[in-house]
């Protein structure tokens, strides 16, 4: 793995901080105000090809690599945590899924549309009594001949009241357990599909987020996704694909806010100087800094090694864990930085903090992040002992 990025990455990468900074940054704080979806932003990003940056080609997409997913991510989120979680959400639960797993002419009939932004696609996990434990899930879809009929509800759906499709999970067979739930795509408007409230948030305001009720929702064999019973295997993949865009969310919001804290440390004088001529302000850039660039690394890896072709759960788990975690810390020096002016609203570092915070619950909590890198551990050294003991460490 190289350490830089190549002449192609930069070029992409150059492109899109102008357009996010110069078109999507100004409206931000607007945005969050109002806490209303911009859609000609949405027109705006399909124009360079973002809403489709890792479908393929001949799906519509720009083709490129989980890198350019991840790059595009951080830039939109640098200037809108908001943009920057519905383009990761579009892309990683809406759009993906339904290339990993669907059949050709499911991936003919809605790839195209969600790699072009003429749709945003949405996935429906969460529910009352499914969160953390998503196994759980009572929403239960019960075939009647060549139908299938859904019924139950989910949270927190992002993009969900205005996504053209939703992919759900549901309980086809509640014997077999987790063993037991298969995936389906809900295309909007289908009838007995109930669009609930959107959700009143702290932060990341101007992405949807919804509950969605499914009454009786009728649907046909053919908008099942995959094989029966795959949903909890295929949505443990697409959750550890996620989590390399929240990660890089978090990067992008950690990075404005430190460019905002070494900004206004400049301005601010206090004691006849600028603040960043003191030494404690000048502790605190350092140690951001180097939160921000550990986890572009962590991040931009597991997007290297997924694009690699090799396993990359694990390291997904870890850059989504330290980019949130240590992008809050970020968010919140620099609000101590700007000392009382953080806390108000004129200025940005509290709507980066009030957006980051989104990244330590979204595709996991951070508890849960833990237990997915615990379990590999164990795992791999259970391997390694197997074929090489290691020595024991006694007290």
């Amino acid at each position: 793995m190289q350490l830089r990025l190549s002449e192609e990455h930069q070029l992409f990468r150059d492109t899109v901080r102008e357009f996010a900074r110069e078109v999507i940054a100004p409206r931000a704080a607007e945005m969050d105000r109002t806490a209303e979806f911009p859609f000609d932003l949405t027109d705006r990003m399909a124009e360079l090809d973002l809403m489709g940056v890792h479908i393929p080609e001949e799906y519509g997409g720009l083709g490129a690599d989980t890198l350019s997913y991840a790059i595009a991510v951080e830039e939109v989120s640098y200037a809108s945590g908001s943009m920057g979680l519905m383009l990761s959400a579009h892309l990683s639960l809406g759009a993906y899924p339904i290339y990993l797993f669907g059949a050709e002419e499911q991936r003919r009939r809605y790839l195209p549309d969600l790699a072009s932004g003429r749709m945003l696609g949405a996935f429906g996990l969460t529910e009352a009594e499914a969160g953390s434990d998503a196994g759980a899930t009572r929403t239960t879809a019960v075939r009647t001949g060549d139908e299938w009929v859904i019924n139950g509800s989910k949270l927190y759906c992002t993009s969900g009241a205005i996504a053209g499709v939703t992919t759900i999970t549901a309980m086809t067979d509640r014997a077999a357990g987790k063993r037991g739930i298969t995936n389906f795509m809900v295309p909007k408007g289908t009838p007995g599909m109930i669009v609930g409230k959107e959700e009143d948030k702290f932060g990341c305001r101007a992405s949807v987020t919804s509950q969605l009720f499914f009454e009786d929702v009728h649907l046909a064999d053919e908008q099942r996704l995959g094989d029966e019973g795959q949903g909890f295997k295929q949505f443990l993949q697409i959750l550890d694909g996620g989590r390399i865009g929240i990660g890089a969310m978090a990067v992008g919001l950690a990075q404005a806010a430190l460019d905002a804290a070494l900004a206004y440390s400049q301005q601010r004088q206090q004691f006849g100087a600028p603040i960043s001529k003191l030494q404690a302000i000048q502790l605190k850039l350092a140690e951001m800094a180097c939160a921000v660039e550990a986890s572009r690394l962590m991040v931009y890896k597991a997007a290297w090694l997924k694009d690699q072709g090799r396993p990359f759960a694990q390291q997904a788990a870890m850059g989504k864990l330290y980019a949130s975690e240590l992008g809050e810390r970020v968010c919140n020096e620099a609000i101590q930085i700007y000392g009382g002016n953080g806390y108000i609203r004129d200025y940005p570092v509290e709507r980066f903090y009030r957006d980051q915070r989104l990244t330590e619950i979204g595709e996991g909590t951070s508890e849960i992040q833990k237990l997915v890198i615990g379990r590999e551990l164990i795992r791999q050294y259970s391997g390694l002992s197997a074929s090489r003991p290691v020595a024991a460490v006694t007290a």
